[in-house]
């Protein structure tokens, strides 16, 4: 998968420029991509990650 198609997976998985870390799990398992491609799109696209698992965000 190229850097275009993951970041219009982001965009469309986005709701107003955030998306939850859960949904980029999701994303990164679906898609067969991994967490640092989809963070990495969220980077690039200006979307901030929101409830991190971790308590990062």
């Amino acid at each position: 998968m190229d850097r275009k198609q993951i970041d219009e997976i982001v965009i469309k998985a986005a709701d107003n420029n955030k998306l939850s870390c859960s949904k980029a799990h999701e994303l990164a398992k679906e898609h067969k991509i991994s967490l640092k491609e989809v963070g990495a799109a969220a980077d690039r696209l200006n979307i901030k990650l929101f409830a991190c698992q971790l308590g990062c965000f």
